[in-house]
């Protein structure tokens, strides 16, 4: 199967505007939201109306930009925002002052969205990958045998060997408690298409997440061509909610 998801759900207008476009064209299958955003709450009426499958964004790394977000939930995110863009490796490292925060900025943002959506998120992943923060990976944030985004697929030499053992053993932790993916990749790596084949192939026979930000404007006309449409024609589009 291939998964199509929208980031950036809720996060502003413009996301928002060009994930709709493109799911109504059917090229997009599934979207994350994100909380306490500006857009969050416009969102969430345009995804019930549209019928849409929704995951939850995680965000713990950027400002939440909602006049409507508690003020304790505010102060605990610019605590793991400052750790988080603190340093290039800042998350890779678990810091135990901050394993409190995760979990309840992780319950807030739930709660945030079933209080706009009515249900659970159908799947989470996070804005910038921070769900994949060593906070969040071993602090066991998230519940068991949810769906959750894997790291990104790359090939071999493509990376460091290091960066990809690490992210291998990830993906195995993660495989052991949730359902994810076989693959995942970003649309932004194919900007005209070049070597996009490979992925149809895989998705052919095995699970594919394919992450596009459709308010780019390369990444939104790609998804909306013709020939984007003839490859993925074949292939066994499914949303999250049917991982």
């Amino acid at each position: 199967m291939l998964i199509i998801n929208a980031d950036d759900w809720g996060g502003w207008e413009s996301a928002t505007d060009a994930a709709l476009a493109c799911f109504k064209r059917g090229r997009v299958t599934s979207v994350t939201a994100m909380m306490f955003m500006a857009d969050s709450g416009r969102a969430a009426a345009l995804a019930r109306e549209a019928g849409m499958d929704v995951g939850l964004h995680l965000n713990f790394d950027t400002p939440f930009t909602s006049g409507a977000c508690p003020e304790d939930v505010r102060r605990r995110h610019g605590s793991v925002c400052r750790w988080l863009r603190s340093g290039k490796y800042a998350q890779l490292i678990y810091n135990p002052f901050l394993s409190k925060h995760f979990h309840e900025l992780y319950a807030a943002q739930v709660g945030e969205f079933e209080q706009l959506y009515g249900r659970r998120p159908s799947h989470v992943d996070g804005h910038h990958h921070m769900h994949l923060c060593a906070n969040m990976l071993w602090g066991k944030v998230i519940q068991h045998n949810g769906r959750i985004r894997r790291n990104f697929s790359f090939r071999p030499g493509q990376k460091g060997f290091l960066n990809r053992a690490y992210r291998s053993w990830v993906d195995k932790h993660l495989m052991r408690r949730h359902r994810t993916t076989d693959h995942f990749f970003a649309l932004s790596e194919y900007p005209h298409g070049e070597g996009i084949e490979r992925i149809m192939d895989l998705a052919a026979t095995t699970k594919v997440e394919l992450m596009t930000h459709t308010e780019k404007t390369e990444e939104y006309n790609w998804l909306m061509s013709d020939h984007f449409l003839a490859l993925t024609q074949p292939l066994d589009l499914r949303s999250y909610a049917q991982l």
